[in-house]
């Protein structure tokens, strides 16, 4: 069984690939455009950001499994992978406290403006007079889209700072609703407009896609606080940078629209990193999160080599 780990993966979680008799490449440094040269005769593939494209389907002679060290399948192309009879796994619910942690500290920090006072003073700017106003959390209400397993994990972690908590899902009831301790919205524009603060956790899907637009960002208070550590393309771009300007919105991002899928590469709008509190989609990237994934990882390869089918797939 040959695998090929296009992605950063903890030494222990290799070992224990091989423990399973695997024969391991390990190159994190892959990235979309390298991997057709590089997938051969690898039976799995395993990624984290890596973007798994048409060309490395067509030049796979042996792949049977895609596995994505995380929740998101986005950057595969799950449809091809399917019309060639290759699995796409995924671990879901592995890294949703880091990612739910994340999303608390960029509120935290947007409503603090902490990472703009920390670049005035590394320019030797004393500022407290513009950094001493802001409204603080508790008893404000945050709006949760997307009541997954991270939306869960941010819940709990607002009510520990004493927010009040609105949802909407398209799988949310309002018996789910009262389980879970927040108020059952029935539209994304009904958070829009009630929320002080908005925390974003779909996934990227046709119907999601610019979901926060021109009109959601429009219902949204003066001044509201907005926090995307989901996917990049859920935020229409031109709109968000409007908004904040025109309504003077508070914007933490972990996620971009095009960003970059490499370790190290050009982040070119720098223009939104300037009016936001940016960080480069680092949201499941915490030791404990890593361990998790590894976990799950290696069990989609145990059951795959013991069933000749894998758990957790999406596609077939």
């Amino acid at each position: 069984m040959k695998i090929l780990v296009a992605d950063k993966m903890a030494k222990t979680s290799l070992e224990a690939l091989e423990n399973l008799g695997a024969q391991i490449t390990f190159n994190p440094d892959l990235g979309a455009d390298d991997l057709p040269s590089a997938i051969g005769d690898h039976e799995i593939l395993i990624v984290r950001s890596t973007k798994v494209q048409a060309p490395t389907l067509d030049e796979a002679t042996n792949l049977k499994v895609i596995i994505r060290a995380g929740a998101g399948t986005n950057t595969i192309d799950v449809d091809k992978a399917a019309s060639k009879n290759i699995y796409v796994c995924n671990c879901p619910g592995t890294n949703s406290d880091a990612v739910a942690e994340l999303a608390i500290g960029h509120l935290i920090a947007a409503d603090r403006r902490i990472v703009f006072a920390n670049t005035d003073m590394r320019d030797s700017k004393w500022r407290k007079k513009e950094y001493q106003n802001s409204r603080g959390l508790k008893g404000r209400t945050l709006g949760i889209i997307g009541v997954g397993a991270i939306g869960k994990s941010v819940i709990k972690r607002a009510k520990g700072l004493e927010m009040n908590v609105i949802a909407w899902s398209r799988s949310l009831t309002p018996e789910k609703a009262k389980e879970l301790g927040v108020v059952f919205c029935q539209t994304p524009y009904e958070v829009a407009s009630q929320a002080d603060a908005i925390s974003l956790h779909v996934a990227v899907k046709p119907e999601t896609k610019h979901m926060v637009n021109e009109e959601f960002l429009g219902k949204m208070k003066d001044g509201a606080i907005l926090v995307n550590c989901a996917r990049g393309e859920v935020i229409d771009t031109v709109a968000l940078k409007a908004a904040i300007n025109s309504k003077g919105l508070r914007v933490g991002l972990d996620v971009f629209e095009n960003e970059p899928t490499g370790g190290e590469d050009v982040f070119n709008d720098t223009e939104l990193a300037n009016m936001a509190v940016c960080t480069p989609h680092i949201g499941a990237s915490t030791d404990q999160a890593a361990d998790a994934v590894g976990t799950e990882v290696i069990r989609i390869v145990a059951t795959f080599k013991e069933t000749g089918k894998p758990v957790n797939s999406v596609n077939i």
